[in-house]
């Protein structure tokens, strides 16, 4: 059996690195996954993508001799689309789930199951206390430690959900924090210089001369008086009055001298890159304009949104639906349309596109729009001038076409 709090010095388990507070970075600063969510860019990239994915609808079809129809009846419907179990909605357990997949590289989930097989809720495993494994036969297995007793209870495969993110094998996804400890090190050391930097005091900050030598009583009085008088943002930038000789010499480095907005800019875009979140999306506005910005949350869609979708879509296949399920045509996929859509004048004039080349109905068009369908609107429509052009490149009029047709 696997011992899940096993660790030795050579490799210590994760649970030891947080206990300790997590590995030192370069910076000097230790990274655990808690101390990475104090990042604000780090914290706001993972809210984002994973707030984007559970407030999609997650809808299940089955497709009928090619024409797909939602399966409202199916049971995984309502987990899936309302209620993933009594106590969470289907919102709040893809959020928690792709939220432990951004911070920790795997969403483990218990899948409830009745008498017959079919899915009746799905549970929330906690990521740093499951471990999937194989047994002595190959398969594999996962261990996951019971919340109350710490006790290690063994899992079939069967029984858990698991979407992993990127990873080596395709079954254990990489620990995004420890790939990136040493720019969310750096963020944290950066935020760190600048607490204490104002916190101190920025202004004044220097060296004090004095020409002759101070007692250790004068110059602890000198300091406990200087500190009140001078020290910290209420303080900051009052003038300095000096007695008996003293003469001040200024030897901080000021912020900008030192580039530390500059470093704290750059750590956003290093944060922004692990996670390929559009620069605005975390309110690094810089060098963005309405035009690209647009473009920039398509691509949002397309390269960030998508892959985690598909990952999604394709684990809730294998895992919740059955393979007599699936030969019945059944099948989970998201609706991203919502995400996808520009301006108005935009939307319209593709839909004028779409109805006039006869590839969307104008029902089709009204439920994009959340418009209730009118009688008449299911049928297909192409202008009068098109035709075929046949093989010895005569024609045939659009008439002939429909007639053709049916």
């Amino acid at each position: 059996m696997l011992n899940i709090s096993a660790s030795t010095l050579a490799h210590p388990s994760r649970w030891v690195e947080d206990y300790f507070g997590g590995r030192e970075t370069r910076s000097g600063i230790r990274v655990t996954d808690e101390s990475a969510m104090r990042v604000t860019a780090y914290l706001a990239a993972v809210k984002i993508i994973s707030e984007t994915i559970a407030s999609l609808p997650l809808n299940v079809y089955q497709d009928k001799n090619g024409k797909r129809e939602r399966a409202t009846d199916h049971p995984l419907y309502e987990i899936l689309h309302y209620q993933a179990n009594p106590e969470m909605t289907a919102y709040s357990f893809r959020e928690t789930i792709q939220g432990h997949i951004c911070n920790w590289g795997n969403g483990y989930a218990y899948i409830d199951r009745n008498g017959a097989g079919a899915v009746t809720a799905l549970w929330p495993l906690l990521p740093d206390r499951t471990r999937p494994d194989r047994d002595k036969n190959g398969n594999l297995i996962y261990w996951t430690l019971l919340p109350n007793t710490n006790e290690p209870r063994r899992l079939d495969a069967f029984d858990v959900l698991h979407i992993p993110g990127f990873g080596f094998d395709g079954i254990v996804g990489y620990n995004p924090v420890k790939l990136a400890q040493e720019a969310i090190g750096l963020s944290l050391a950066a935020e760190e210089f600048g607490a204490t930097f104002f916190g101190n005091g920025a202004t004044p900050s220097g060296v004090i001369e004095y020409p002759e030598a101070l007692s250790d009583k004068a110059l602890e009085n000198y300091k406990t008086e200087a500190r009140a008088a001078y020290q910290g943002l209420t303080n900051a930038h009052k003038l300095m009055i000096l007695e008996e000789g003293l003469k001040y010499h200024q030897v901080t480095i000021p912020p900008d001298a030192a580039q530390f907005l500059e470093t704290r800019k750059f750590q956003i875009a290093e944060i922004a890159r692990v996670f390929r979140v559009p620069l605005h999306m975390l309110q690094e506005l810089d060098r963005s304009t309405n035009n690209n910005i647009e473009h920039q949350s398509i691509e949002f869609v397309v390269h960030t949104i998508r892959p985690w979708l598909v990952r999604w879509e394709q684990k809730i296949r294998m895992q919740l639906i059955s393979k007599r399920e699936r030969r019945a045509g059944y099948y989970s996929e998201f609706v991203v349309e919502g995400l996808l859509r520009g301006d108005t004048k935009s939307r319209y004039e593709s839909y004028g596109v779409a109805l006039d080349k006869g590839w969307m109905n104008p029902n089709e068009v009204r439920a994009l729009e959340n418009q209730n369908p009118y009688e008449g609107g299911d049928t297909y429509r192409v202008p009068l001038n098109t035709g075929k052009v046949n093989p010895d490149g005569s024609t045939d009029s659009g008439q002939e076409v429909r007639k053709e047709s049916e």
